[in-house]
């Protein structure tokens, strides 16, 4: 009798238009499944509690598995399976018994597909291509920074270079619409021809709002020639899947990509010096004097720059400001494996990652460096010293490995790699999910353990949540957030690892290749089977 009243009340207080429209009894219920978790989403008044039930495919009756006020959930207790199987749910305003006939409304099911590896890397992409679909800023379309973001409003450029690969792929995917993918593009180019430039180059962060740069630091408040890097690295692609397409809608956006590329000033950024200067602001000049010095993350900025039609520079300023570094050459072994260039262990695996979701690494040599096997190696050297585990952290082995920069349990944002003081215990995923390109069976094995053993506690709305480090107390043990920066590399390389789609489009670049050529690297041609 108590469930019928509740129910007529809840009908009531809905047709009556309470709390402007919404409505207290869940509606346009919606369960996907996955492989080892289903996604439940409603429409009901935020703030009010809904329980959520499965039923027990052995008795009928239903199991509570959580509540939410957010009007979604993600269940992991139904387990995963070798085949599909049809599950079923009742989220239950309260004082709904969930096997009651009133409770027959609020029902709804999924079916969960068969649990291999080419369903759970198919639902990781999907995950982490909605950071920058459902998550991206509402009106400019540009990669929010980080979700938790107080002010919400601050987007990135370099992360908005990878979200619009990222977007490539679940639209090729079908994941994201083609029309949703260009609607996106399109507020992207508007948005980026708007704001304002330092000799063609973006700020690193823009707030959206605003369409101002947002300062990085005290004098980083003008151009970012890197993060400029990756966001040519996007829009180049963009251009290439948009041409590839033919229609007028996808011509014109295309053509705003190839303008926005041809305005950057890779040449300014000299300093009229043999060197490439990281930053320029027209407040501060060259006060930051950061002198763009490898192996690092900063490849692709070198790479884009000598293939510039417009602003190009030299090989000259290569050889004597990149490769003249302390940890340039490097002609020691760890774990057996020689890494050739880059710091000792190799340094953070988003080396490995950010020049490399369009630059493809296979045959990819400068004479003395064959880079694929070079950071194939700096990968299996992050997973031999996670076998290692030279300072006894706790998980660390052949299902948990890869250390990178991201957010941190302990000191919030740090750069994590192996035998240095940061590394703490904590746990990048986006690393070992990026690397799959170079280590696909020990990645896959880390993405296994995550999503089926660890997924309730690290697995979100975005796809796996920034850091985790197990030697913390429970409740302390992941960072529930995401950035901009390590979302978009997972979904990119996962789709380079199945079908070098993102470097096919990216390598068909004629500046590119001119780029590379005058650079002195020799490139391997390549079969793309998608």
């Amino acid at each position: 009798m108590r469930s019928f009243v509740a129910v007529i009340i809840f009908l009531l207080l809905s047709s009556a238009g309470y709390a402007q429209g919404r409505h207290v009894c869940p509606s346009y219920m919606q369960a996907e499944g996955y492989p080892a978790h289903v996604h439940l989403k409603w429409d009901g008044i935020n703030g009010f509690l809904y329980s959520v039930y499965r039923q027990d495919a052995d008795n009928g009756r239903y199991v509570f598995c959580g509540e939410s006020s957010e009007g979604e959930f993600m269940d992991f207790s139904a387990g995963s399976s070798d085949s599909p199987r049809k599950v079923v749910y009742r989220i239950c305003p309260d004082g709904i018994a969930p096997e009651s006939d009133d409770a027959a409304m609020f029902q709804v099911s999924a079916v969960m597909p068969q649990a291999n590896d080419s369903t759970l890397l198919d639902m990781v992409q999907k995950y982490t291509v909605k950071y920058f679909s459902e998550f991206s800023h509402r009106t400019s379309g540009m990669a929010r920074e980080r979700s938790n973001d107080p002010r919400g409003s601050i987007v990135t450029t370099g992360g908005t270079g990878f979200g619009m690969m990222a977007l490539i792929a679940g639209a090729e995917r079908g994941f994201i619409s083609r029309e949703e993918v260009s609607r996106i593009f399109s507020g992207i180019v508007n948005f980026l021809a708007e704001v304002e430039r330092f000799h063609g180059a973006w700020a690193h962060w823009y707030d959206a709002d605003s369409g101002r740069p947002f300062n990085f630091s005290q004098y980083d408040d003008g151009g970012d020639i890197v993060e400029t890097a990756f966001l040519v690295q996007g829009l180049l692609t963009a251009r290439q899947w948009l041409k590839e397409a033919g229609d007028s809608r996808s011509l014109a956006i295309a053509a705003r990509c190839d303008s926005l590329s041809k305005g950057v000033e890779w040449s300014w950024y000299t300093n009229g010096t043999d060197s490439l200067y990281w930053h320029w602001s027209r407040n501060y000049g060259w006060k930051m004097k950061h002198r763009i010095r490898g192996f690092d993350e900063t490849m692709i900025t070198y790479v884009l720059a000598a293939g510039s039609e417009t602003y190009p520079v030299g090989k000259k300023v290569y050889d004597s400001c990149y490769k003249e570094s302390d940890y340039y050459y490097n002609d020691a072994e760890y774990y057996g494996l020689p890494i050739f260039i880059g710091m000792p262990y190799g340094g953070p695996l988003f080396f490995t990652h950010y020049s490399f979701l369009g630059l493809d690494p296979r045959g990819l040599s400068d004479g003395r460096t064959d880079y694929f096997v070079r950071n194939r190696n700096h990968s299996l050297i992050h997973y031999r010293y996670a076998l290692d585990n030279p300072k006894g952290h706790e998980g660390y082995g052949p299902d948990l490995w890869g250390f990178t920069s991201s957010d941190d349990p302990l000191v919030g944002y740090c750069s994590h790699h192996p035998m240095t003081a940061d590394e703490n215990g904590t746990v990048s995923p986006t690393a070992a999910v990026s690397s799959i390109v170079y280590t696909p069976q020990e990645s896959l094995q880390a993405i296994r353990h995550m999503y089926y053993d660890l997924g309730e506690k690290l697995f979100g709305p975005y796809g796996f949540y920034d850091a985790y480090n197990p030697s913390m107390c429970e409740g302390q043990q992941v960072v529930r957030s995401y950035l901009a920066i390590d979302q978009g590399p997972q979904a990119v390389m996962i789709e380079n690892y199945r079908s070098g789609l993102l470097w096919k489009y990216f390598m068909s670049c004629p500046e590119v290749i001119k780029g590379l050529e005058t650079l002195g690297f020799t490139v391997k041609e390549q079969e793309y089977n998608q």
